[in-house]
């Protein structure tokens, strides 16, 4: 849609001369539909106009985006290196993106967007957050890999351990994955035991044995876990359902002296955001305690996120070990698993524990987590409350526009991290978010991006918000949901 007279538009055009909440001007609209054939013109259109955001309405182009796909499935399996971005459970074209700046993404075509994805979590501070990029830069000028130690990887694990209680000392890896395979061969080694519990719709990386019943790309792409995996490489792990302590009681009498640890998201993000219950993160912390296994709480994306000590500083629940990833390594690859120093001490080479990496505290890594982490400590008395504040304006106001059009949507947050669920809810574990409706979500969100607004392409994984995102961004989204509803028909079927 295009003002009479006006050129404004998303690529480039001249922005509106007005700004949200300012006076309108009297002009004539003329109304052009430059999206899907045959499309209405609603009402949300032109509350969109008159909020100030007209490129919100305006359709995204694809055609670089879809040259670079095409060109990348002549190398990579589907195009991709990770299988949520080929959008096969939500449909349409992936963007392929060129640049990020604070709450925004650029793609190839030159669409802009308003993101919530973060890199799935790690952009607490926003896309090239200041300091960041610099840090990173002043590191790689000094060489970006030396296979030694290097005095950031200590000054990270100080900032680490000062934030989370029970961690005396921490080991650096390259991915989330290796920090939850390593902290569950470290619980093996210490209890002297084969079993492990994790939970229906958890995902813990993709080691053999972590891949029963797991969350995240699993989940999107429906599928029970992976071929290539024997057996009897899962037969010693237990998956129960979340939030079920009866299950948890159940379980550790019938393998009464047999669980080695329990590894648990303690805000689960991999099948969308679903909180723990009342008392449930009590529980297994008790139930643990009682039977002799490990407790691991994988915060990968709960650390550093939900507050300065993560999750277990939010439910005040001290487990025996921590996997960490993502925000400590300000956007660049890294994990880490840390405990109390009588079971650190195991690892090689103190202990019989073997684990190495070639990459382990790259230094261009251990430098952007330090710029976050370090920024991230100074303001984390009001950083916190300020992301919590703004994500419940964003998700109660979706909220609020789906009730007005009639759309039987649930919604989880904790923090800055939550799922907008199609279906009337509630979702608290795996099974209920089973039931969404996910061609629903699927039309919801190509209807948002094709809104500027870039959300993650799964219904099964959580949306981040960062410090970067402001109440303008907050209101535009809510406005583009507001058109998405009452333009794609999302409530058929629900």
């Amino acid at each position: 849609m295009l003002l009479a007279g006006s050129d404004a538009g998303r690529n480039g055009g001249a922005s509106l001369p007005w700004t949200a909440g300012a006076a309108v001007p009297t002009v004539v609209f003329v109304a052009r539909i430059r999206g899907r054939e045959g499309a209405p013109v609603t009402l949300a259109h032109f509350t969109a106009i008159f909020m100030g955001y007209a490129d919100a309405a305006m359709p995204r182009k694809v055609e670089a985006s879809r040259r670079l796909q095409k060109r990348a499935e002549q190398m990579i399996p589907g195009g991709v290196n990770s299988p949520v971005r080929a959008f096969h459970s939500v449909g349409g074209d992936p963007p392929f993106i060129v640049r990020g700046q604070g709450s925004h993404l650029w793609d190839a075509d030159e669409n802009k967007y308003i993101d919530y994805v973060g890199s799935w979590g790690p952009l607490i501070l926003g896309h090239a957050a200041p300091g960041v990029p610099e840090a990173v830069s002043a590191a790689a000028k000094k060489g970006t890999s030396f296979g030694a130690s290097t005095p950031a990887e200590a000054d990270l694990a100080e900032i680490v351990i000062s934030a989370f209680p029970h961690v005396e000392k921490v080991r650096f890896v390259s991915s989330g994955t290796e920090a939850t395979m390593s902290a569950i061969r470290l619980a093996r080694a210490y209890t002297k035991r084969k079993y492990i519990m994790k939970f229906e719709g958890c995902y813990h990386g993709h080691a053999d044995a972590l891949l029963v019943k797991a969350g995240s790309g699993v989940a999107t792409l429906g599928i029970p876990g992976s071929a290539g995996v024997p057996e009897e490489f899962t037969s010693l792990t237990l998956a129960l359902p979340f939030n079920d302590t009866d299950a948890l009681e159940q379980a550790f009498k019938k393998f009464e002296h047999q669980i080695a640890c329990v590894i648990v998201e303690p805000v689960v993000g991999n099948m969308g955001c679903v909180p723990p219950a009342p008392l449930y993160l009590d529980a297994l912390r008790e139930i643990t305690l009682r039977g002799g296994a490990l407790l691991i709480f994988d915060e990968v994306m709960t650390g550093f996120r939900l507050a300065f000590g993560g999750a277990q500083e939010r439910y005040g629940i001290l487990p025996d070990l921590t996997t960490f990833g993502k925000i400590i390594g300000g956007g660049l690859p890294v994990g880490a698993y840390g405990g109390p120093r009588e079971i650190m001490n195991m690892v090689a080479p103190l202990g019989p524990v073997y684990q190495a990496g070639t990459l382990s505290g790259n230094p261009l890594a251990m430098a952007a987590g330090l710029a976050t982490l370090r920024y991230l400590r100074s303001h984390k008395s009001t950083i916190y409350a300020d992301l919590d504040k703004l994500s419940s304006e964003l998700t109660e106001g979706v909220m609020a526009a789906a009730r007005n059009a009639g759309v039987p949507i649930c919604c989880n947050r904790v923090g800055s991290m939550f799922t907008w669920f199609f279906t009337p809810g509630p979702v608290t574990d795996w099974t209920s978010a089973a039931k969404c409706d996910t061609e629903a979500f699927g039309r919801f969100f190509r209807a948002m991006l094709d809104n500027s607004i870039y959300l993650p392409p799964s219904q099964f994984e959580a949306a981040f918000l960062s410090a970067a995102h402001t109440e303008r961004d907050v209101e535009q989204t809510i406005a583009a949901a507001r058109q998405a509803f009452a333009t794609v028909g999302c409530g058929i079927g629900l």
